[in-house]
Formats: structure tokens, C-alpha cells, sequence
């Protein structure tokens, strides 16, 4: 057996249009070693694209004296014989080459055919991109000059021997779970795992050992333990009486010494100091905090250190909540375990997250016992993905996986309250969801994130563990979460996925498998209770197309009443004394779906708690289990509607959107408070004994007043129960960094910019970033203007050797583009709304950022306009009250892209000349943390730049925050 791993270089993407330029071949034997090559340019017919060019290096003198295709092709062919054939992506160079074959004189190729991708994705399921240059990095595999044919195909060809490696190195019992979701008939990839199944069958068994074997499955971990306190740890008492003869000031002396003995870089920050100061203060005193700590502060160990000695000393438990998945894993991964190594007692700490995060292995189980003529082939990737997954994960977190765009695959086997078995589940001692619960509740502080804490403060505090102490980090998002998170969002996929779940076709769903239980099931009332499934599962095909008919109608409102935005997405608000035509006929429709979902829900639960009742066949109370989980989903869908319908709660506001090349799929509901202020006063600060919240954003002209009012505090302000502070950062900013405001640009007109404007935008950019020589980012507010700049910008740089990147064309993944502007410095990235923060380059990654327009949010938002009605009703300025503070905190988040340590250094331009021209423009440039500024004339930008960078020091390292 041998493989012949083809990569070609083509001047387009269509096999019937576009020709081969350059052709890689690399024959591999059944050991995984490449013992045959070719490598060859093509002549084509006509000329290669520039950004063909571009992309692959290949140019025309490339290929002006190379051979024709059929040259080439009478090279190759010899090659496939007998072959299995190879690719990533093989598909695009299947087609490629059957048309080459074909117009050449030869039989189509008819061998097996293997793709890279599948084979990495099914065997790698937690890699962040399965792109070839991405997996050469990964793995390191030596590929330098990518988009050549002869290099990827060598590159292809290690991708494939570490796939078969990795394949023939899995759990047996993984291999065979493999084989039974892949037909090696039907399936390339499925006669693959069979032929290593046969290879494992005649040769002595690997070592199988770090694995426990529970239903026919290979996993990781073992059973969790319910004992409160694992042996040999010290007591929680003992710890207590230590940290009371203990002041904080020693406690944090001893970790500052242990630092330094493991860190040699480690500096004591003063910053840090004063924050965690005052963390401790408001933990002692019942007090909340809110505390404003500037970049480079170290404000995870500021609240760290003196949460965990209070809650050590004191025996209560603290719960810490982020708002990005990223500073939850920066302090899974690196504050926690440094802290386990310093602290001078023991302590415990998990990572808890909402349910939905983790699988449910019941239900995993079903999903992978379906015969594998019932699953297509991305299903059996997936689900393949997630069996190998399984012998690999300790936590079972779906946001370990990289499904790509298969997220209903995960959100099928998702755990979820209500079709969970608990104690009676044979997984339950392995279930992950449990697992992560009893680590919370054992642990004396629990990670976790602001959605969970608010699903938890909704849920009557049923899901996290019992706390009084909450630190709330990235807590400049804390009202929009909640706002989110206390309202309702109901969209076209709410009800067509567990439609889809309950009934696929008469063998696929939930209820065909029920109504096969029940009739084979031995209990006298079984065929009556399998008729009554089949006559509830025959409205579900009623319910799908009059919800079909709804959202399509809903959308024709939509479109009707609103105007699409640069992307093609409408928001309508719907206000009860205003609403638009038309919408008797949607809310009548809209009650008929609603009744529809009754008339199924209302006999389904009668029968399911009948079925409960009288039998206990384990088949049929899995499958009634997870039946249960479904229709609580309708039910929400069923509640929520009633409240979209008739605008059913007060002080709600109701909107509608949708996107005009999906329609009525692409319809979603929200109905949301319109102030959260209150529910948070309520729900939050006056049960919780403190809430420290902190955030390098938080004031608005050195005050706390926009955020102490949005958030609900203004009565503990007045009882004295909340506190504040400022804590610096530790750069030097009037050193490190300089903004320059060009006083003649263009005024900017209408919220995508003039021709005038943009024009004068492009042409600054192209100087000051070929000053910079790329390593710039520039932060847009509108999509549309970014577009307008991309094209021009790249045409102008282009001769310079910049590479121009940006989001929503090349790319709309802020991580890939990231990534590439990271690994080419000669870069300029144009940037959106999720540019603004978040995004960390330090060091050389980045020396100037622009700003293009000051970040106000759209005045005609539904939610902003209600806050902005609710305001003027007050006899208060919307502006000045909403949008202006908004629009600060957001200028400050997009400022701290530059600077990230004590050695960077760089330059910030705010194009939006309003900051010099009108009077609210004093109140973003009093945000900043005291850089240099300067305002000059446009044409002495490019200059300054040059002037103000050329002096550049080596200077300390630093870390980021």
C-alpha cells in the first residue's frame, strides 16, 4: 500500500476555469516514510492573478519556460498508480486533477482518496485552526515556503503519518468506537481506522495503561469522589487559626518573598499593594468596591491575594466572575497554580461553568450508537472528534473542542438540568458536570463567569454554590451581561433545532426512538403509550412549518419597517403605542404557534409521567430523560413568545432582527430590561455581603458616577457601603507613549465618512504606516467605512511589501487575524467592534495605533434609545448621562491596546478631530493615563512619527496584564 500525497497551485478556485501553475507530489509507504517526489511548474495559458502572485510567490517568470500540463501529467500519472490519494482539502486537487486528466486522454483517477483535514480533526479535536500552515506550526513540521506545491505536499505527507500514528496509538476500545460510526464501504476514511482495527487484531496490544474503561468507552479520568476533604490535606479549621495570628501584611510579605524565589524577574508593584489594600477593606467591612486598576497593575493577584486570606481566615467561600474566556483560563492557568506554590497554607480553587459547557456522556452515548448508515460523513467526524476527545479531556468543557461550524453536534450531547438522571444515571460518578459541582463545592474559591452568575441570580441561587463574597473582573461589562441575561432571546434556531432533535425522519429523533422502545417494551400498556408517542409526534411536522410561516412573516415585517445596515442586519423596536402595520396578523400567528407547542407539550408530559411511573426499563427513562430536557426548551420558546407577542413586561424593550440572506432563519427576539439598575440593587448588591468589581475602565472624567448609577449602587453609595479607587498603572506614559491629533483633517460626515474624509484617511495611513513599516492597528467603528479604506490602503502599501489585513474581508475570526499580523510584522489591521479590547499585542507586535471615529454607540439601538427616553423623561441629557460615557469607556478600552508592558512604546492618532473641535472632546482626552500630545498639521504626521521613534531605548521587560 503506498499514498501519493498531491498538492497543486492553481490560478483560481474553479477546476473548469482556472489552470494548474505548479504541481507537488509525494509518495509515502505504509510506514509513513516519503520514499518518491516530484515537483513541477506548469505553464498555463494565461496570465496569473496578482493575488495569485501574492499568495504563492509563483510569478510569470516562474513559469514561462516550464513544460505543459500533459508533460507534467505523463510525469505523475505513473505515480497514482495504485495509490491511495492524499490532500488537505484533497477535494479542491481531486477536481484539479480528474479535469486535467480528462482534457489530457486519460481514465479518471478511481482509487481511494484521504483528506488531512478530516484526518486531523478527527484526531486532533482541540486544535485551534486544522489550516496547513497553522498545523505545520503546531506540530512543527518544517514548511517554508507554504503555497508552494512541493512544500505543502511534504508537509501534507508528515500530517498524514502522524495521523495514522496517532490513529494506531488510541485506546482500542476508542478505535473501535471509530469503526462503528464510519461504513469502510462507503467511506475512505472509515476503510482507513478499518484496516488499523485489523492491524491491532493480529499484532500484540499496545499498552493501554492511564485509561478507565466504563460501557464500552476509553476515558481519562476515573470517578470523581464525593469525600468533602481529600486525605492528608490540612484542615480548613487549622488553616483558619493560622491566618488569624497571621496579619495581612506578613501573609503578604511571605508570598512576595516566594515570589521572588521562584520569579527572578518578579517586581513588587505599588499598585497591586494599595488595590489589594482595599479588596480587603470592603471583604472586612461588608462593603462593595469599585476599583479602577490601570494596565500593568497586576490586578489578579490585587484581588487574589487578600480574597483568598479572607476567605482562608473566615471559612467563606469566594466567588471570582470574568466576562472572557481568556482571563478564565489565564487564571486557571497560570495565577492559580503560582499561588498553590506561594501561599504559605493550602487552599482549594476551581473553574465552574454553566452547565451547557460540559458534556453529558448519556447522551453521548446515544449519540454514537446510531448505525453508521444513519450518520453523513461530517456527523461521523464530529462525533468521531468528540469519542478520541473523550480519552483525552480531564474536564469534558466544550470549549476545549474545535467543532467548527458543527456546533449542533455539541449542543446535543450539551448537559442540561432538565434531562439529567442524576443518581440514577450509570455515568453519574463519571459525569463531568457533577464532577465540576463537587470541585466547586469543596473548593474556598470558584472561577466563573458573568453569564453563569447571572443565570445562577435568575435561577434563585439553584446552580452555584452558596456565597457572600463576589469579585467581579472585566466588570465594565457587568450591565450589558446583565441586561442579557435577565431579559429573553428567542430565535429561529430556539425552535427548529429541538424540532429537528424530536423528529428527523421516521428512524432519526427522540421520538421514533421512544415509540420503538414502547412497542418492544414488555409492560401490558406499552402499545397504547406507543400510539399515544406516534399520535403527539405526528403534529411536530404542523409545528416546524407554522413556525416556518411565522418567522418568515415576522422578517417581512422586519424588512418592511426598518432599514438593513451596512450588513445587511435590520432592527425593528416595537413599542406598544407604535406598533407597525401588520402585526395583528403576526401576534394572532404568533398565538397559533404557541398553542401548536401545547397541544404537543401538554399529552408528552401526561405520557412521560405515566410511562415513569409504570416502568423502569433503563431504555425508556434515558430516552423519556432526555425527551424531558427537549420540552422544557419548547416551553421556553412557548413562554418566551408570550411575552414577545403581547410586549407582556413592563419596563421591558422589545426588538426584532433578522439578516437579509437568511430571512426568516435569520430572526431573533429579545425582550430585555431597559434598565437593569434596579434588578441589580435587588438581586445582587443587597444579598450580596460585598461585591468587589474591577476593571481598567470604570471612570468617566476621574468619576464613578456613570457607573455607580448604571449598575445599581447609588443607595449603597448613600448608606456608605460602597468604596472606591483609582490604582495607577506602573507605565510610564508620557515616556511611552504619544498621541497625535491631526488638527486639519477633514471633519468626518454621516456615520460611514465622505469621499473627502475617507480619502484623506487612506493617504494618512499609507504614510504613517509605511513610516512604521507596518505594526500598525487602526480601530474603525463601522464595517462599511473599513472596506472603503481596505481597498485603496492595500493598493497604496502593496509596493512597500505591507501586508493589509482586515476584518470581515480577509478574515472575520478575530483570533486568525490576530495571529497573522502577529507572525508578519510588516502589517497594518483594520479593525472593528471586537478590535476595541481584549486584543493583547505586546512588544514590537504593535507601534501605532489609529483611531479612526470616536466610539459612540448607534443613538437608534432599542436599548439605548429606551435608556435615552427614560432619561429625558427624567429631565436628564441622554448625551452627557449615556452615550458620552459609553463612548468614553470604550475609547479607553481601545487606548490600552498600545501599551501592554513597561518596555513597549508607541503612538496613538485620533483621526476624529472632534476630541479638539467640540466641547465634549476634553472628556476622552482627560480619560487617558497621561501620554504626551500633540495636535500638528496632517502633512507633519508622517515626520513626527519618524522623530518621535527613532530615540527608541531598550528598556525593562514587563508583563502584561
Amino acid at each position: 500500500m503506498k499514498f501519493a500525497v498531491l498538492d497543486f497551485e492553481t490560478t483560481g478556485i474553479s477546476s473548469d476555469k482556472d489552470e494548474i501553475i505548479q504541481a507537488g507530489l509525494a509518495v509515502v509507504d505504509e510506514a509513513g516514510s516519503v520514499f518518491s517526489t516530484f515537483s513541477s511548474y506548469v505553464r498555463p495559458d494565461k496570465p496569473i492573478p496578482a493575488e495569485i502572485t501574492r499568495l504563492t510567490g509563483i510569478t510569470e517568470d516562474d513559469v514561462r519556460e516550464a513544460p505543459q500540463l500533459e508533460d507534467v501529467l505523463a510525469d505523475m500519472v505513473p505515480l497514482l498508480q495504485d495509490a491511495v490519494l492524499v490532500g488537505h482539502n484533497v477535494e479542491f486537487d481531486a477536481k484539479f486533477l480528474q479535469t486535467a486528466l480528462d482534457r489530457s486522454g486519460y481514465l479518471p483517477f478511481t482509487g481511494r482518496m484521504l483528506d488531512t483535514v478530516d484526518l486531523t480533526r478527527l484526531l486532533y479535536p482541540t486544535l485551534p485552526s486544522y489550516q496547513l500552515s497553522s498545523l505545520t506550526q503546531w506540530f512543527g513540521i518544517g514548511h517554508e515556503r507554504p503555497h508552494q506545491a512541493d512544500s505543502d505536499a511534504l508537509a501534507t505527507a508528515e500530517l498524514l503519518r502522524l495521523g495514522i500514528d496517532k490513529l494506531r496509538s488510541l485506546p482500542l476500545l476508542t478505535l473501535q468506537r471509530l469503526g462503528s460510526l464510519f461504513n469502510p464501504d462507503s467511506s475512505d476514511l472509515g476503510w482507513l481506522i478499518a484496516l488499523t482495527l485489523q492491524e491491532r487484531e493480529i499484532r500484540p496490544a499496545l499498552s493501554e495503561e492511564g485509561y478507565y474503561y466504563h460501557r464500552q468507552f476509553a476515558m481519562k479520568v476515573g470517578d470523581w469522589n464525593e469525600d468533602n476533604q481529600p486525605a492528608g490535606e490540612q484542615a480548613p479549621a487549622e488553616t483558619a487559626r493560622k491566618l488569624e495570628q497571621m496579619p495581612f501584611n506578613a501573609f503578604a510579605e511571605e508570598v512576595r518573598g516566594r515570589l521572588k524565589e521562584l520569579l527572578p524577574a518578579y517586581e513588587e508593584r505599588e499598585g497591586q499593594n494599595l488595590m489589594a489594600g482595599e479588596v480587603l477593606e470592603a471583604l472586612e467591612h461588608d462593603s462593595h468596591l469599585l476599583v479602577e486598576a490601570g494596565t500593568g497593575t497586576g490586578k489578579s493577584l490585587g484581588y487574589l491575594l487578600p480574597s483568598l486570606y479572607y476567605g482562608l481566615r473566615e471559612s467563606k467561600k469566594i466567588v471570582v466572575t470574568t466576562h472572557t474566556i481568556q482571563l478564565q483560563e489565564q487564571l486557571r492557568q497560570r495565577d492559580l497554580p503560582l499561588l498553590q506554590e506561594v501561599l504559605p497554607v493550602p487552599f482549594k480553587a476551581a473553574v465552574f461553568k454553566g452547565r451547557n459547557n460540559y458534556m453529558c456522556l448519556r447522551k453521548f452515548e446515544g449519540r454514537v450508537s446510531v448505525p453508521d448508515y444513519a450518520l453523513g460523513p461530517e456527523e461521523a467526524v464530529s462525533r468521531g472528534a468528540m469519542t478520541v476527545w473523550l480519552s483525552e479531556t480531564s474536564r469534558g468543557e466544550g470549549e476545549e473542542l474545535n467543532l467548527g461550524r458543527h456546533k449542533d453536534e455539541w449542543d446535543a450531547v450539551a448537559s442540561d438540568a432538565a434531562s439529567c438522571l442524576n443518581r440514577s444515571c450509570p455515568w453519574f460518578h463519571k459525569c463531568f458536570y457533577h464532577r465540576a459541582r463537587n470541585e466547586a463545592m469543596k473548593s474556598d474559591l470558584i472561577i466563573t463567569n458573568h453569564a453563569l452568575v447571572f443565570t445562577d441570580l435568575r435561577a434563585e441561587h439553584r446552580l452555584l454554590p452558596s456565597y457572600d463574597k463576589l469579585i467581579v473582573d472585566e466588570a465594565h461589562h457587568l450591565e450589558d451581561v446583565a441586561s442579557q441575561h435577565l431579559g429573553q432571546k428567542t430565535g429561529y434556531t430556539s425552535l427548529s433545532v429541538p424540532l429537528q432533535r424530536l423528529w428527523r425522519d421516521a428512524r432519526t429523533g427522540l421520538m421514533p426512538q421512544l415509540t420503538s422502545a414502547l412497542s418492544s417494551a414488555s409492560h401490558p400498556h406499552a402499545a397504547a403509550w406507543a400510539e399515544k408517542a406516534e399520535a403527539a409526534a405526528s403534529g411536530l411536522h404542523e409545528i416546524r412549518e407554522a413556525w416556518d410561516r411565522w418567522t418568515e412573516a415576522l422578517y417581512g415585517l422586519l424588512a418592511s419597517n426598518a432599514a438593513a445596515d451596512e450588513s445587511g442586519n435590520f432592527t425593528l423596536r416595537l413599542k406598544p403605542d407604535d406598533m407597525p402595520s401588520g402585526w395583528e396578523t403576526i401576534r394572532v400567528d404568533g398565538d397559533n404557534v404557541i398553542q401548536l407547542l401545547s397541544d404537543f407539550i401538554r399529552p408528552m408530559e401526561k405520557l412521560s409521567a405515566e410511562v415513569r411511573e409504570e416502568t423502569d426499563e433503563y431504555a425508556v427513562q434515558a430516552l423519556l430523560t432526555d425527551l424531558g430536557g427537549v420540552i422544557k426548551d419548547l416551553a421556553g420558546v412557548r413562554a418566551d413568545m408570550g411575552s414577545f407577542v403581547t410586549l407582556g413586561e413592563k419596563d421591558y424593550v422589545y426588538w426584532v432582527e433578522g439578516h437579509y440572506q437568511y430571512k426568516g432563519r435569520s430572526v431573533w427576539m429579545y425582550g430585555v430590561p431597559a434598565d437593569v439598575s434596579g434588578l441589580l440593587k435587588e438581586r445582587l448588591f443587597d444579598r450580596k455581603e460585598s461585591v468587589i468589581m474591577t476593571s481598567a475602565t470604570l471612570t468617566v472624567d476621574k468619576s464613578f458616577q456613570y457607573v455607580t448609577e448604571s449598575l445599581g449602587l447609588a443607595s449603597a453609595e448613600k448608606d456608605g457601603r460602597l468604596r472606591t479607587a483609582v490604582v495607577p498603572s506602573p507605565f510610564r506614559y508620557r515616556e511611552q507613549a504619544l498621541v497625535l491629533i491631526p488638527r486639519n483633517f477633514p471633519t468626518i460626515k454621516g456615520r460611514d465618512g465622505d469621499p473627502n474624509f475617507l480619502q484623506a484617511l487612506t493617504d494618512s495611513l499609507r504614510d504613517v504606516v509605511s513610516t512604521v513599516g507596518g505594526r500598525t492597528l487602526v480601530l474603525f467603528t463601522s464595517h462599511r467605512m473599513l472596506k472603503s479604506v481596505y481597498g485603496p490602503l492595500k493598493e497604496s502599501l502593496e509596493a512597500s511589501g505591507i501586508q493589509v489585513l482586515g476584518q470581515g474581508v480577509d478574515s472575520s475570526s478575530r483570533s486568525r487575524l490576530t495571529k497573522q499580523f502577529r507572525e508578519q510584522p510588516a502589517s497594518v489591521l483594520l479593525g472593528t467592534s471586537s478590535f476595541w479590547e481584549g486584543v493583547d499585542l505586546p512588544g514590537d507586535a504593535l507601534t501605532c495605533l489609529a483611531i479612526v471615529r470616536l466610539p459612540f454607540q448607534p443613538p437608534n439601538h432599542p436599548v439605548v434609545e429606551a435608556k435615552s427616553e427614560k432619561l429625558q423623561a427624567e429631565k436628564k441629557n441622554p448625551f452627557m448621562k449615556l452615550s458620552l460615557p459609553q463612548a468614553v469607556i470604550r475609547f479607553k478600552q481601545g487606548f490600552g491596546r498600545l501599551v501592554r508592558t513597561t518596555s513597549d512604546r508607541g503612538i496613538v492618532i485620533l483621526y476624529d478631530t472632534r476630541v479638539l473641535d467640540t466641547n465634549y472632546g476634553k472628556y476622552f482626552l482627560y480619560s487617558l493615563p497621561g501620554p504626551k500630545m500633540e495636535h500638528l498639521p496632517t502633512a507633519g504626521m508622517a515626520d513626527r512619527v519618524r522623530d518621535w521613534l527613532a530615540p527608541q531605548q531598550p528598556g525593562e521587560g514587563g508583563e502584561t496584564e
